[in-house]
């Protein structure tokens, strides 16, 4: 018994808070506790039963209120609070907040499991650096931090938040684009730092069970926000942070994409070899040539360089015609030597220095300067940009060089020092375009591929990607970890470049491995430096074949993925999610990236090697699978060497999921659900099971939430005798749908089916083919059944 005192004496006394700091009263009133102590105050406000804030405010400093990141309301009604002689409590339905006077202490708990506690609290370490410390249990794997390539359990890393490009970059990338002060642990919490200055996050680099968040300055401000399952812990964040907006229906679509197109005759006659050879295509991204001749010295100009480009309202007109979009790279560096940077300076819509002129300095593309994107004319000037090309038909945006590339530290902005708003430039660049579309095009669903973001940026519509990654097996093998991480901080659209951007490293294998796992990505992007050709359309005859079969198959799952997007614009439900969503307690998956879950339906294990002929498989423990391409069953929670094949990548359905498809289409101009193909996986091991379809016009914004959308709901049920599937049609009230032929497939009953019926009328089948075809009709309104009996 006294060995056991002492030991928890000393547990106390190691993890009590800062020593100095001591209670001196507190107040619970307009849902926030404050909490006076001798070196600050602390202010605990809960936004739901699954999200607290917690701010300290140090003597001498005035609370900042404003956040980059949190949208959301707090919620009234969600918390209690209760007092002992020695501690305090404010209490939810699912986060427990307990402050323990003496030794000065903060606990946070979910329905009676300790989660973590702060160490230090806050604490100054110098002029320079603050900092706040949080004690970590031995056993749980952290993620987060934004885009990099560290192994998925990051727990030993001390990751520097700044926004910086890694060009070139394989297996290891410490730091990128995206640095979002996020932690998730597997124990199904996060912490957000709510913070957006330029700092660390230190995931128990010292091995002494500690995470710290450590900035120059700002708020000291996190979120705490529980789940009682990984998809709805990042569905708690991002209600706090913001739900990504559904994409335009043509943004699942095939790219044509490369660094980049010179001219108009270079663009209209890619595409011209997209149609010859009938491979889909529903974009063009031009890069920095449209604007001007060199990569040098035009940065800035923002408009047609008319010699190349010498009647681009008609190369967009005839492009729109076609059903292929066109998408422009802009910047916001203004180079000295660009057509608009006296136009720039004159307005006043740049970055300034001390002495209040127009900030420069060099960097690869010339001497430049920054739009001051937090200044209202910066803002402004930067928007009419854009406003101008989209009223000249321009269909999507691509915000380049975002983090931003080179950002001195003496440049000053209208919200703050360069260090202080260096992560938030993209984000609020992002914010600027969504705006814009919101005041000036507000139908109309905007397309922002960015390069570098913050917490929250998903609420703006941004598509964002992983970088200069290089054009190599090593590039490949670090893009699952990064996909799969920042869907789980929100940014669910996170892709790469498809084939790799960096290099001159030609290996076809490459390419069609890195297109396999393109199909079962968020974005379908092929892009690269022009040394090797990146696009479907220009590969070599034998390449193309192949490559125009994944690209094919992107399309044919248009339904499955429209409405995975659905479902993270309504939920934050990440696209590509890991293993362990489905088995949170298996340890050996914490770390697995190799195979993952594209949506809730599909398992994909790409490969990332030459040559491979066979690979281990785990097959997660809620079902069986299904092999996608032969329909070979393999049994759940088991793991197998899978025969690996040229022509595809190892993939496998859930038994007894629903699969929507159609037939391939040219682009989504052509899209319909007239003709659909749902494919059942029947496995009589799962009694009772269901799917959806989502559709709408693909280009509306907020569509749902104006009634204007279908909904196909399927369900299926089995008792060891019949199997019943029935498809129920709704509709938002502002919408008609059409009839729908439908193809409903049964894969895996035809040696077993004896008699089918639909609506109760029996059909007579010849011979039973594998899948199983029954067709029915879909009329608005109704439900359709199909029964067999086996």
């Amino acid at each position: 018994m006294r060995k056991l005192l002492l030991l928890l004496l000393l547990t106390t006394i190691s993890f009590a808070q800062n020593a100095t700091r001591k209670y001196i009263s507190h107040s619970w009133k307009n849902n926030i506790l404050e909490i006076k102590t001798t070196d600050g105050a602390y202010l605990i406000k809960p936004y739901s039963d699954k999200i607290v804030e917690t701010s300290f405010i140090p003597n001498g400093e005035t609370f900042n209120p404003n956040s980059q990141a949190v949208v959301k309301t707090p919620e009234k009604g969600w918390a209690s609070f209760a007092k002992t002689e020695n501690s305090l409590k404010l209490l939810t339905k699912g986060i427990t907040v307990v402050i323990n006077k003496s030794p000065f202490k903060i606990t946070y708990s979910n329905l009676g499991k300790v989660l973590l506690s702060e160490k230090s609290g806050y604490t100054k370490v110098n002029d320079s650096t603050q900092t706040l410390s949080f004690n970590l249990d031995n056993s749980e794997a952290l993620y987060g931090g934004g885009a990099r390539a560290l192994g998925m359990n990051r727990r030993g890393n001390r990751l520097q938040l700044y926004n910086r490009a890694h060009y070139g970059y394989e297996t290891k990338a410490e730091l990128m684009n995206f640095c979002i002060p996020l932690v998730l642990s597997s124990k199904l919490y996060a912490v957000h730092f709510d913070n957006s200055a330029i700092g660390y996050l230190d995931l128990d680099s010292k091995k002494d069970n500690t995470l710290t968040y450590e900035t120059i300055s700002g708020r000291k401000t996190y979120q705490v926000i529980v789940g009682d399952t990984w998809t709805e812990l990042v569905s708690n964040y991002t209600d706090l942070t913001g739900k990504q907006p559904l994409l335009p229906r043509w943004a699942l679509g095939n790219f044509s994409s490369r660094f980049g197109y010179h001219s108009q005759e270079e663009v209209e006659n890619t595409i011209r070899k997209f149609e010859d050879n009938k491979i889909p295509v529903d974009a063009i991204i031009l890069d920095l040539y449209w604007f001007g001749k060199g990569i040098k010295g035009t940065m800035g100009n923002l408009d047609w360089d008319k010699d190349n480009f010498s009647n681009p309202d008609k190369m967009i007109a005839d492009l729109n015609a076609k059903g292929v979009k066109t998408v422009l790279i802009t910047e916001p560096f203004i180079l000295t030597t660009s057509s608009k940077w006296q136009e720039a300076v004159d307005k006043k819509v740049l970055v300034y220095d001390k002495t209040g002129k127009p900030a420069t300095w060099d960097f690869y593309f010339g001497n430049t300067s920054v739009v001051d994107i937090f200044k209202p004319e910066g803002k402004d000037w930067f928007w009419n940009v854009y406003k101008r090309l989209i009223n000249q038909g321009v269909g999507g945006m691509w915000g380049d060089l975002g983090e931003p590339e080179v950002f001195p530290s003496k440049v000053i902005t209208a919200g703050g020092k360069a260090d202080e708003v260096h992560n938030i430039y993209g984000h609020n660049w992002a914010k600027l375009i969504a705006d814009g579309y919101k005041k000036d095009f507000p139908s109309q669903r905007p397309f922002i591929l960015m390069r570098a973001g913050y917490s929250g940026s998903q609420r703006f519509g941004m598509v964002p990607w992983s970088g200069d990654v290089s054009r190599s097996w090593g590039g490949l093998q670090s893009q699952m970890e990064i996909a799969l991480q920042m869907g789980m901080q929100g940014l669910g659209y996170m892709h790469s470049d498809l084939g790799g951007f960096a290099g001159d490293y030609f290996d076809n294998e490459l390419y069609l491995r890195w297109l396999q796992y393109g199909v079962f990505n968020p974005i379908f992007r092929p892009h690269a430096q022009e040394d090797v050709a990146s696009e479907v359309a220009r590969k070599d005859v034998a390449t193309m074949a192949k490559a125009k079969k994944q690209v094919e198959l992107r399309y044919q799952l248009m339904p499955y993925n429209y409405t995975l997007s659905f479902d993270n614009n309504q939920k934050g439900t990440p696209l590509m999610r890991p293993l362990f969503f489905e088995e949170p307690n298996n340890i050996a998956l914490t770390t697995m990236t190799g195979t993952y879950f594209w949506g809730n339906d599909f398992l994909i294990n790409p490969i990332t090697k030459p040559g491979i002929t066979s690979t281990e498989v785990y097959f997660p423990k809620s079902n069986n699978w299904f092999d996608f391409y032969t329909s070979e069953k393999h049994a759940a929670g088991t793991t197998e060497n899978i025969k690996v094949t040229d022509d595809y990548i190892p993939t496998f359905v859930r038994g007894g999921s629903f699969i929507p498809m159609i037939e391939t289409i040219q682009n989504t101009s052509q899209y319909s659900l007239a003709n659909l193909n749902l494919h059942y996986y029947f496995d009589e091991s799962v009694k009772n099971s269901s799917g959806k379809l989502y559709n709408d016009n693909g280009a509306t914004s907020n569509a749902f939430e104006k009634g204007q959308y279908e909904i196909l709901n399927f369900t299926s049920t089995t008792d060891g005798k019949i199997l019943t599937i029935k498809l129920i049609s709704t509709n938002g009230k502002n919408y008609n749908p059409t009839n729908k032929d439908v193809s409903v497939l049964i894969h895996n009953i035809k040696n077993k089916a004896k008699r089918i019926f639909v609506n109760g009328q029996e059909q007579i089948y010849k011979t039973f083919h594998e899948p199983l075809q029954v067709n029915v009709t879909m009329t608005k309104g109704t439900t359709q059944e199909v029964k067999i009996e086996y």
